[in-house]
């Protein structure tokens, strides 16, 4: 099984992963996390590009998330796959689509283009989207926010629009969840979808 969470920075994804993976590990299953960009030594490396380097162009931003995300499918997500292993990533593909495919301006179509050859169309089983209001999202990180989270009130909004645009646009594998609630609820919620999904 391979799942992954989508959302706005502070939408509670790292908290939802961290509990997925010790309900499924209680089962007795092989758990793999990770994160994007990241969980290679190159992708962490990007990382830091993206989130502490200059501005970049949009297009720039677009290649160098694909660039981590290839490296991650090629090292991590495809070998923990193969040998049977549940893989559940902290934001993937829909997370360019939605960031530099739509509030952006790249559009959704090009940049699925650019991520579905990266990462030799692997895609997640179940994406959940934690929906939260922007404004609440921004006031949860409690860290010094990087070069993405420093965009507007504006930029966050054109985010969380186009999250919901591709929830509508892929409901055959992007469950949303409104996750202004308590964690236990939001966790209850992941459970009982994947048991529906299995």
């Amino acid at each position: 099984m391979f799942v992954t969470f989508e959302g706005l920075d502070g939408s509670g994804k790292t908290t939802q992963v961290e509990l997925l993976r010790r309900h499924l590990e209680e089962s007795g299953r092989e758990v793999v996390v990770t994160r994007e960009p990241g969980g290679t030594e190159l992708g962490e490396r990007i990382r830091e590009l993206l989130l502490n380097g200059p501005d970049m162009s949009a297009w720039a931003e677009a290649t160098l998330f694909a660039a981590a995300r290839a490296e991650l499918v090629e090292r991590v997500i495809a070998p923990a796959r193969e040998r049977g292993a549940d893989v559940i990533c902290d934001r993937y593909v829909d997370s360019s689509l939605a960031y530099q495919g739509i509030a952006r301006g790249l559009g959704v179509d090009a940049v699925l283009e650019l991520n579905l050859a990266a990462v030799q169309r692997v895609l997640p089983d179940r994406t959940f989207l934690l929906l939260v209001d922007p404004a609440t999202a921004a006031g949860r990180t409690g860290r010094k926010p990087d070069r993405i989270e420093r965009e507007d009130g504006d930029f966050r909004m054109r985010v969380d629009a186009a999250y919901r645009e591709l929830a509508e646009r892929f409901r055959e594998r992007i469950v949303a969840i409104e996750a202004g609630g308590s964690t236990k609820e939001v966790s209850d919620l992941v459970r009982g979808e994947l048991q529906l999904a299995t």
